[in-house]
């Protein structure tokens, strides 16, 4: 049995279950899916209903893989992907330390993922069970990598997506008018 591996496997893996669940489900005191489309939103990260889903089962699954080590090189980039997007988009103009809001608990996490899929998840873990646990170096970079890079397509389609313009001209006076007729229907 690898227990150090096992407990910070089941410790992070859990933490993130919680964490993406309470974007997906309310669950934990979170805000569920529509305040957490709003927060995307708010974060340019468009769309914000697209994104929070994204976001919510990147955590919750990754984190489920990584509790019981299954995949987890997979694991290991689904949630080094949400943690570099909330460095990018939340913490780090806020400066390196957790006191004033920065991004020192975030890069923790990525580095001890990060070492986690270096050194694999161990036993017991269903890559071990299956005989399909991968580990190094390279599985490493490459679930940080990928990380890296899904975090920068979301926020590069954020900054690219535009929202559907406001009707102009006759069509916006035609709006107009069917919503004042809506209203003096519902007040008669």
């Amino acid at each position: 049995m690898n227990a150090g591996r096992l407990i910070a496997r089941v410790a992070i893996g859990g933490l993130f279950v919680g964490h993406g669940t309470q974007k997906l489900f309310g669950w934990f005191g979170g805000p569920g899916l529509g305040g957490t489309d709003a927060m995307m939103e708010n974060l340019e990260l468009r769309p914000g209903r697209r994104n929070a889903v994204t976001a919510s089962l990147a955590e919750t699954i990754g984190g489920a893989l990584l509790a019981i080590g299954a995949l987890t090189p997979v694991a290991g980039s689904l949630i080094t992907g949400t943690m570099f997007t909330a460095i990018r988009k939340v913490h780090f103009q806020r400066g390196i330390w957790n006191t004033g809001g920065g991004y020192e608990f975030n890069l923790a996490l990525i580095a001890a993922v990060t070492a986690l899929v270096e050194t694999g998840p161990g036993a017991p873990s269903v890559d071990r069970a299956l005989g399909i646990e991968r580990k190094g170096s390279g599985w490493a970079l490459a679930a940080l990598a990928a990380g890296a890079a899904g975090s920068t397509l979301a926020i590069e389609a954020g900054k690219r997506f535009e929202e559907e313009p406001e009707p102009t001209g006759r069509f916006s006076r035609e709006r107009a008018t069917a919503e004042e007729e809506e209203r003096a229907g519902a007040t008669a």
